[in-house]
């Protein structure tokens, strides 16, 4: 059965609403894109209106910005240490917007939709290099 992204079918008083049509094209919702850690794997999505999506299915290699020195750097994707979006991403190594990653420059904060973008942009946490 296709996900959607229609509105509940439950109200919040726990009755449920009066269905009035069936799902469609536009309300589609597709499983989320859980990016791991590993050598480059990307696939491409056709989207509403003909576009594509890049979906980022692993990576090696995180775009990191160094505010002390204000550039930016290529750097090998360690470990994932920590992510706020699901205890249990950092056990898997799964990284998501919000994810602290260990690279070869140091932890850094990742600032992109991994799934959404298929690239992986972060900040240097100056504290913890």
């Amino acid at each position: 059965m296709a996900r959607s992204q229609r509105r509940s079918r439950r109200k919040p008083t726990g009755g449920l609403y009066k269905k009035d049509r069936k799902k469609r094209k536009a309300e589609l919702g597709r499983p989320n894109t859980e990016t791991h850690v590993g050598s480059v794997k990307r696939r491409k999505i056709r989207v509403r209106g003909g576009n594509f999506k890049l979906r980022l299915l692993r990576a090696d290699k995180a775009n990191v910005y160094l505010p002390s020195e204000k550039r930016t750097v290529s750097a090998e994707i360690v470990d994932v240490e920590d992510n706020p979006a699901n205890k249990d991403f950092a056990r898997r190594k799964i990284i998501t917007k919000g994810a602290i990653i260990q690279t070869s420059v140091g932890k850094a904060v990742v600032t992109s939709r991994p799934g959404q973008h298929g690239i992986i942009n972060a900040v240097l946490i100056e504290n913890a290099s």
